[in-house]
């Protein structure tokens, strides 16, 4: 078996969950372009971007937990997706970029610090021979509220984030590209939060605050 195409311990392409979400999102289309088409929007708009509730662990980032809580956040939905491929026998691999971001909360710029994003992740799909990125992370009801430009998706073209929203202001900006993974890269992401975010040593903010509240808060200004 290709590597792309192997189960793992986070994409987990062989789980009943993650089989029985592929079958019925891939539809009774024919062709690998069509169907991965249609599992990127179930899983774009299928479960709400939330960066507040990140659960770094093996546990946290399986693609079938993604399915349970309906929820996620950059990378554990590139995880889905990719498990959704792999399950159809469509390679897979996760990618990785660091980038700029301009869509944050005042409660993530405290936290962060930084208005770096470190290892955002996406998915890359082989199709026809060759290989496409695809940004499943924010669903289309948070583009609306934020003004941004959804990404679409084709099958053929890179779904990456636009430089700019749709009112012409800064949006996303690729600052480092760390490349593709077969697997999550789990510690060094920890690692890389750490030094970064001073994640998992401070505890300024309670675990109950939901970005969908201050989303709405925000955007209603």
């Amino acid at each position: 078996m290709e590597p792309e195409l192997a189960a793992t311990s986070t994409i987990e392409s062989t789980h009943s969950s993650v089989v029985h979400f592929t079958r019925v999102h891939s539809g009774d289309v024919t062709g690998d372009v069509d169907k991965t088409v249609r599992l990127f929007y179930a899983v774009r708009d299928g479960f709400r971007y939330d960066p507040y509730q990140i659960d770094l662990t093996i546990p946290g980032m399986k693609a079938s937990t993604t399915l349970e809580i309906e929820r996620g956040w950059c990378v554990s939905k590139a995880i889905l997706l990719a498990a959704c491929c792999r399950s159809l026998g469509i390679p897979a691999r996760l990618g990785f970029a660091d980038v700029r971001n301009h869509l944050s909360t005042e409660r993530m710029r405290r936290r962060m610090r930084t208005d770096i994003f470190y290892w955002h992740g996406y998915t890359e799909i082989r199709l026809e021979g060759k290989w496409v990125k695809a940004t499943p992370a924010f669903n289309i009801e948070l583009c609306e509220k934020f003004g941004l430009l959804p990404l679409d998706f084709d099958g053929r073209n890179d779904s990456l984030y636009h430089p700019f929203d749709a009112s012409g202001n800064r949006h996303m900006e690729y600052v480092n590209q760390r490349g593709a993974y077969l697997d999550l890269p789990l510690e060094e992401i920890i690692l890389t939060f750490r030094q970064q975010y001073g994640f998992g040593e401070r505890r300024d903010e309670p675990d109950s605050a939901s970005f969908d509240d201050d989303v709405e808060r925000e955007t209603r200004r």
